[in-house]
């Protein structure tokens, strides 16, 4: 996949069309470099804005002066050199012609992770469990966050809206949780201070949050693009509210014969298509809207959770689509930072979608210095926006402090299968991360699994523990070509390691599947 070029290449447009439309009297900065901020410690520190063409502009900040001229389009980059991480409040001041200066207050170094996906990382504190608790004890002013607040658009922005703010208890509610008890963590762990920008928004799926001209020159993508983007164009906005009216009412129906037949319904109602064409836009619009103007912010790494909004729209699309977001957003910031997902939690919801994200999410670990929190035990049957959200930050944090950081943790991940031997008449897989040994959940027999063989139908399956390994057969005479694991939306699980966290599900097998379209 050939995205280097494309990136680079799509990021000068970036700034060349988000600067044209300022005015020659305009002197700025990006809307993240800001009050409050926080910059990352130990590389090279990326600053950039606006200015008159060819106006010199200086950067002074803890020691350090540099400095660099707007080009015709008035935009203007430098980096300053790396800096020791430092929790005493300073200011940085930017100078141009003429006397002209901003002064960016109460600025810090440390660790820098942006946050992005659907709602449940948009999901904030004040939405979790133990909320007051939380509240209480949320006097961390070394830890910050910025919320990016811009909308989709058609075409890059360089400019963007946001706003830096100090945890307290007053607050952090407004905090994405996902990343603030994920930053907790590593605030608490390795000392220094802590920001955390989130840019995310409920109910979208990948491709708003994937570049155009990724997802257009890859052939992978390239039908499902069109397809998205021919909906895009083509939607009316003055023919939503009825549109909306008789999704609800084919709702409503459903949902009363269910109801009459005494049969749990758990699709949720169908959301408002203009309120969701503002909200995310075309394939591509986030990206446009509330990525773009975030390059190059310089960062540790970068943390992902989303993929509710494609478990019903070609699941197996999804480590394409994945593999794409990670590869060129580390491009377009020039910088292969570490990059972890939340894999899909148990969640009540029809067809195989939810298994295949999560599948898709396991395989996308092929990809360099990237991790995953396996959250098959923090879901809610009938809520898509599991309360769980201080585990979730952990689990993510046990990745980040024993990779990134090198720190001693219980496990960076729980098991993941390793592969896998074909005896008579059973499958012995193997594992990775089994810190402390493999171990039944429970404490009793293993469940979740299952087997088949060349009618590739599957049956419950017996399983046990051997080493580093789990043996899976069947007492019903099947020659095993196959063995999967907590593969339903709301599987039975039952592995985990040493460290006790749950194994991820998994499938070995490579059939063709059915390509589900909403």
């Amino acid at each position: 996949m050939k995205l280097t070029r494309i990136g680079l290449t799509t990021l000068l447009a970036f700034f060349s069309f988000g600067s044209a439309s300022l005015s020659a009297a305009d002197f700025r900065l990006a809307s993240a470099i800001s009050d409050h901020m926080v910059l990352q410690r130990e590389k090279p520190v990326a600053m950039w804005g606006w200015a008159d063409a060819g106006e010199t502009v200086t950067v002074a900040f803890a020691g350090q002066s540099k400095s660099a001229t707007a080009g015709t389009d008035g935009n203007w980059s430098l980096k300053l050199e790396a800096l020791a991480a430092s929790a005493e409040s300073r200011t940085l001041v930017v100078t141009g012609k003429e006397g002209r200066k901003v002064e960016v207050k109460d600025v810090l170094v440390g660790e820098v992770w942006l946050g992005s996906g659907q709602s449940n990382m948009a999901m904030t504190v004040a939405s979790c469990y133990h909320f007051d608790a939380e509240k209480a004890a949320a006097k961390y002013p070394l830890i910050r966050h910025y919320r990016e607040s811009s909308g989709p658009s058609d075409t890059p922005q360089a400019e963007g809206i946001g706003a830096w703010q100090i945890c307290t208890p007053d607050t952090v509610g407004g905090f994405s949780a996902a990343l603030y008890f994920f930053g907790r963590e590593i605030h608490k762990e390795v000392g220094v201070p802590v920001g955390l920008i989130n840019t995310s928004v409920g109910g979208t799926p990948i491709e708003s949050w994937v570049a155009a001209e990724v997802q257009s020159s890859d052939p992978d993508t390239k039908a499902n693009y069109d397809t998205r983007l021919e909906a895009h164009l083509k939607f009316d906005p003055a023919q939503a509210p009825a549109l909306h009216q008789k999704q609800m009412a084919v709702w409503k129906a459903a949902s009363e014969k269910a109801k009459a037949n005494g049969t749990p319904f758990v699709v949720p109602a169908p959301k408002d298509p203009l309120a969701m064409w503002k909200l995310k836009g075309g394939p591509a619009g986030l990206f446009n809207g509330k990525v773009v103007n975030l390059v190059p912010y310089t960062l540790r790494g970068m943390l992902w959770y989303q993929g509710e909004g494609n478990a019903n729209s070609n699941p197996g699309l999804y480590q394409k689509q994945l593999t794409q977001l990670v590869t060129s957003w580390r491009t377009i910031w020039q910088d292969e930072v570490p990059f972890a997902w939340v894999q899909l939690p148990n969640f009540t919801s029809p067809g195989e979608g939810w298994p295949r994200v999560r599948e898709s999410m396991l395989k996308t670990l092929a990809l360099p210095k990237t991790g995953m929190a396996i959250t098959i035990d923090l879901g809610d049957a009938k809520d898509i926006h599991p309360k769980n959200k201080q585990d979730v930050g952990k689990r993510l944090s046990f990745w980040a402090l024993g990779t990134v950081y090198g720190k001693n943790v219980p496990a960076i991940s729980g098991p993941l299968p390793a592969g896998s031997t074909i005896s008579a008449n059973a499958i012995t897989v193997s594992f990775n991360h089994t810190n402390g040994g493999l171990k039944s959940i429970t404490g009793g027999p293993l469940k979740g699994f299952q087997i088949a063989g060349v009618d590739q139908q599957w049956k419950p399956a017996e399983a046990k523990i051997v080493g580093e390994t789990v043996v899976v057969s069947s007492s019903g005479g099947i020659q095993p070509l196959a063995v999967r694991y907590a593969w339903k939306d709301w599987p039975d699980y039952s592995l985990a390691n040493g460290a006790g966290l749950p194994a991820s599900p998994f499938c070995t097998d490579d059939w063709t599947v059915p390509v589900v379209k909403k």
